[in-house]
């Protein structure tokens, strides 16, 4: 249709005019205005997403910035989003992106070729406190080392041959890109606030770090909002509808992020009507809340939820028939059911099946008692006795009930025979480190995916011999590793996919370097009065397409 009034000359497309008004005029009737206010469950870190790997920090930079491409509302898909379209080499190494075109930051600065390229030479060429770890974390995983050298990098190279392409080159083919491109720490920011507010005077102080006016006051993107103001003392985030963004403009004028730690005082704030939506309700409300009119919105599982296992400490975890025994301990059936959210499923494999590399043929380990004992004799190990770390202080998206988890997974070793000594630490106060240092001898730990390739779960949880599993002290640790960054690195499809699944038979058979649990769908719940919002199952929710009705 649209073909035919292009072609039919000059007067259809007048008479075509009013028909366009009156879209605009629907297009601004639909920016409502209004505020949305969201109750946060933490502080922001800090508001220059590159230097950030927190939630809480990336829920308000996805409402102000946006990278080469995006995930398609509601699903762990990649789409255009300021690139339009891109191609790349037959050998997986030079990328080219058409860039959408009338794109400006909110300082006014256009977004181009050059901006793209000055957005990746910032990220490389971090110095410093910059190549910490504890920021560049999303770099790093990704991409490796920076331009000193120190580090092979993923990245070689950007190119601007016109304000409308941008060439990007890396060193090897990898099956995370463009996907990675994405996430919030690689969308683009302005070059000239950047500048201006010294975007990477970043420098350590104790054991935290001192951030730059730029990451505090002034982040700019190019996203449907533009940033207000952070008042700490309140706990308030404010946001504001950028009215010159390039699509459809916001459908409120403000968005405002209260941060209340306490998952009750959320619950209560909903009821009074002080909060329009909130994330991670316990799952026992959500009956609750449902019957009090209140919108349960229940995402597609795209996380992992594992027992892991440490090798380092107990030589008897070293022997592949005990951590088989563990796993036929474990009653999964009933742990999805009695601990987990609606919608739950049992792991067999350590991604969801909407995943690439999937193998339906894996070892599958239901709950034998029986064949656990066996197990255990044969392996000498009927006396085992094992350190089992729990966390608290925290809800996960993949482990909404720690401590529930805990006591289920615990009391079945015991009916095995397993001797369980628990410990248990505050995540941030002692349980992340043990666990990444080797302390523990079984773990619970987990995964939301971040974009929807194999590399981005296992090659995260074993693309390197890590003290987390040992697996640096055991025979196949750096065999997996080997096996993980060949497959990532296949430029063929067909042939990759093939590799993932042989790996996802070998980590379940031969290797078993933790137990996949479950696939836990996280809610997310509003008020009634709340419209549009689509959940992610990256847990990425974009606000652009809210409304508030206040009537």
């Amino acid at each position: 249709m649209r073909r035919r009034v292009l072609t039919a000359g000059i007067a259809l497309a007048l008479a075509a005019l009013p028909t366009a008004c009156a879209q605009s005029q629907r297009d601004n009737a639909e920016a409502q205005g209004g505020t949305f206010t969201f109750g946060a469950a933490g502080a922001p870190d800090l508001f220059d997403p590159f230097y950030a790997s927190d939630g809480e920090t990336f829920r308000i930079t996805r409402q102000l910035m946006e990278g080469l491409v995006g995930f398609k509302p509601g699903t762990a898909d990649v789409e255009p989003r300021l690139a339009q379209s891109w191609q790349h080499t037959p050998d997986g190494r030079t990328w080219t992106f058409h860039l959408r075109q009338g794109v400006k930051f909110h300082d006014g600065t256009d977004f181009d070729a050059g901006a793209v390229c000055a957005n990746f030479q910032r990220w490389y060429h971090q110095t410093g406190a910059g190549q910490n770890n504890a920021l560049s974390y999303y770099w790093i995983e990704n991409f490796g080392g920076f331009a000193d050298g120190k580090q092979p990098s993923l990245f070689q190279g950007c190119d601007a041959p016109d304000p409308a392409t941008a060439v990007v080159h890396l060193t090897r083919s990898t099956s995370k890109f463009p996907d990675l491109l994405a996430l919030p720490s690689f969308t683009m920011q302005s070059p000239t606030a950047m500048d201006r507010y010294r975007a990477d005077d970043v420098r350590a102080q104790g054991d935290s770090f001192v951030y730059s006016d730029y990451a505090r006051q002034h982040p700019t993107g190019t996203g449907p909002f533009r940033f207000v103001s952070y008042d700490e003392g309140n706990g308030t985030v404010k946001l504001a509808r950028n009215d010159q963004y390039w699509g459809p403009k916001a459908k409120v004028g403000e968005v405002v992020f209260r941060i209340i730690p306490d998952e009750t005082v959320r619950k209560q704030e909903l009821e009074a009507g002080s909060i329009d939506a909130y994330d991670y309700p316990n799952p026992a409300d959500l009956k609750a809340l449902r019957e009090a009119g209140d919108d349960v919105r229940v995402r597609q599982p795209f996380n992992i939820l594992y027992l892991g296992f440490t090798q380092k400490n107990n030589p008897a975890l070293r022997d592949l028939r005990v951590r088989q025994a563990i796993a036929y301990a474990l009653d999964r059936q009933t742990l999805v059911r009695a601990n987990m959210p609606e919608g739950s499923q049992v792991a067999d494999e350590f991604y969801p099946n909407t995943v690439d590399g999937y193998a339906p043929d894996v070892r599958k380990y239901p709950h034998d008692p029986q064949r656990a004992r066996q197990l255990l004799a044969e392996a000498g190990a009927s006396n085992l006795t094992v350190n089992f770390y729990w966390p608290t202080d925290v809800t996960r998206p993949y482990m909404p009930d720690p401590q529930g988890i805990f006591n289920a997974l615990a009391e079945n070793l015991r009916q095995v025979g397993i001797t369980v000594n628990p410990v248990s630490k505050p995540w941030n106060g002692g349980y992340t480190d043990d666990v990444d240092n080797a302390k523990a001898d079984l773990f619970l730990l987990g995964w939301t995916g971040d974009y929807n390739t194999p590399d981005n779960f296992i090659g995260t949880f074993f693309g390197t011999p890590t003290n987390r599993f040992y697996t640096a002290a055991s025979p196949w640790g750096q065999q997996l590793a080997d096996q993980l960054r060949a497959a990532d690195s296949e430029p063929d499809a067909t042939k990759r996919d093939g590799m993932y699944q042989d790996i996802n038979r070998q980590l379940l058979s031969d290797y078993l370097p933790a137990v996949p649990l479950s696939h836990s769908p996280p809610a997310i719940v509003t008020s009634p009065r709340v419209k549009g919002l689509v959940p992610s199952p990256l847990t990425a929710e974009e606000f652009a397409s809210v409304s508030v009705s206040r009537k």
